[in-house]
């Protein structure tokens, strides 16, 4: 039966990289005229961007306290996993669990259409049920991704004693049998073994990633993905015939660019700087907020950018193990590229800065929200995957020919020279053309709003209203 005037009660986890992309997803259904109620803990809320204004009376940010797991397992005003070091994340996973009951009675409150879940939140699955409620999983990953994982019925699960369906860290090295086309998408042994560990542990949550993920899958009414035909065609078609219920792409959600630069004298100096250099000459390096670089780490792609001669704009957190921001680099790195280069170790205007003319390739985790904001600028890409799905983000990008992966050993270590290899390669030398080339095209599909919000979220909505797939963009 079509509903009109839907509500739809979104849960993302509690990790920046899903809590963005869940959001942006709200911003684009209210575009629509969906009514939606976004449910997060106050500090991860104030953290997100702001809302527009015109969208003011269809979002409706609904705030319930992170419940405390005592003994200072957590620190103050810690609610998402960037508040915490690597090893304490999965007590956010288990205090974030406890807000199961405050969000029933919420949802029994409301009574929404639809529930919109976050892997994490396994537990909405007797939430929807109880209260008829339709459920669609949203997948923040690639569909690449997806697939790797998403082998119905079982997933990451096999038969009625529940074998791991991936036995040991080693059968995640090369893609999935049912991956039937050429792809490169599967982990190397290094990235592997702390990943395998990683998923299927009964972590400090008491509930192994593997099931929670197993349990939405299986449960959910439909998945929804962040990807579009257009990039990951090939993948999308595999994952609609494998799933046996509808697999309908959001669209790549996008950020807005808003194009206006406040008064900050930091920024301006950033600005400036920036204008002085050639179009497209400079490389954006940032790591984002999760991943923790060692001090190697750090100074490695130091020495690295040093030795490529090539211009850079690098956008750096305070390591852990640094005293203050001076200790965060070699002695005299900041003097050595005065001039080539330019280090920001506070919040910066990223989506401005990537949109200035000068910047033409970008250094990163591979992340998936960052890929799309890189290539959204047809930007070419230096990728150096670390954590979590980035190394089967970082084959595809390359797979796709938009990005060069930097080398690296047997146990995972990369040195200066392979960094200054690969930033050449993707920013100067004749033979990255192609690279570059494809870069800019890409720009056309993951930069086109009109695609992924009148297509791509007209679908999804059509979905919502009707309970049946439209006919794909």
């Amino acid at each position: 039966m079509a509903r009109d005037h839907l509500h739809v009660v979104m849960l993302p986890g509690s990790t920046f990289g899903h809590l963005i992309p869940f959001f942006q997803l709200s911003v684009a259904l209210a575009k629509a005229g969906i009514h939606v109620s976004f449910v997060s803990t106050p500090r991860n809320i104030q953290r997100l961007p702001k809302l527009p204004p015109n969208l003011a009376t269809l979002i409706n940010m609904v705030e319930f306290p992170l419940p405390s797991l005592g003994n200072d397992l957590l620190p103050e005003g810690a609610e998402a996993t960037i508040d915490v070091p690597v090893e304490k994340a999965d007590y956010i996973k288990a205090a974030y669990d406890r807000l199961q009951y405050p969000i029933s009675q919420f949802i029994a409150e409301q009574l929404p259409d639809w529930i919109i879940i976050d892997f994490s939140g396994h537990w909405a699955v007797e939430i929807a049920q109880n209260y008829n409620i339709g459920l669609v999983y949203f997948s923040v990953f690639s569909a690449a991704t997806a697939i790797f994982f998403g082998h119905p019925p079982d997933y990451y699960f096999v038969g009625e004693h529940q074998k791991k369906a991936w036995p040991s860290p080693e059968s995640m090295t090369k893609p999935p049998k049912w991956v039937s086309f050429p792809s490169s998408v599967a982990y190397r042994g290094y990235e592997a073994i702390g990943l395998h560990a990683g998923v299927y542990a009964e972590n400090a949550s008491g509930i192994s990633d593997a099931a929670r993920f197993t349990a939405v899958l299986r449960a959910c009414k439909a998945l929804a993905i962040r990807s579009c035909r257009e990039f990951e065609g090939e993948y999308l078609s595999l994952h609609e015939k494998l799933m046996g219920k509808p697999v309908i792409p959001v669209g790549l959600l996008p950020r807005e660019r808003h194009g206006v630069i406040g008064n900050d004298s930091s920024w301006k100096m950033i600005f400036e700087w920036l204008d002085k250099q050639e179009p497209k000459s400079v490389l954006f390096v940032g790591f984002g907020s999760e991943c923790q670089l060692s001090k190697e780490h750090v100074y490695e792609i130091a020495y690295g950018l040093q030795l490529s001669q090539v211009p850079f704009f690098w956008t750096l957190r305070k390591p852990f193990w640094a005293i203050d921001d001076a200790d965060s680099l070699p002695l005299g790195f900041i003097d050595t590229t005065s001039g080539k280069g330019m280090v920001c170790m506070s919040w910066v205007p990223q989506m401005e800065i990537l949109a200035h003319p000068s910047i033409g390739g970008s250094l990163f985790h591979s992340g998936w929200g960052s890929a799309i904001e890189m290539l959204q600028f047809g930007h070419c890409l230096v990728v150096l995957p670390l954590i979590y799905d980035q190394p089967l983000n970082a084959r595809l990008l390359v797979d796709k020919g938009v990005a060069v992966e930097v080398e690296r050993g047997e146990d995972g270590s990369f040195s200066r020279d392979g960094i200054a290899k690969a930033v050449k390669l993707a920013m100067v030398l004749e033979e990255g053309d192609k690279l570059r080339t494809r870069a800019r095209e890409a720009a056309a599909i993951f930069g086109d709003e009109n695609l992924h919000q009148m297509c791509y979220i007209g679908h999804f909505v059509e979905y919502l209203k009707h309970g049946m797939e439209e006919v794909a963009c």
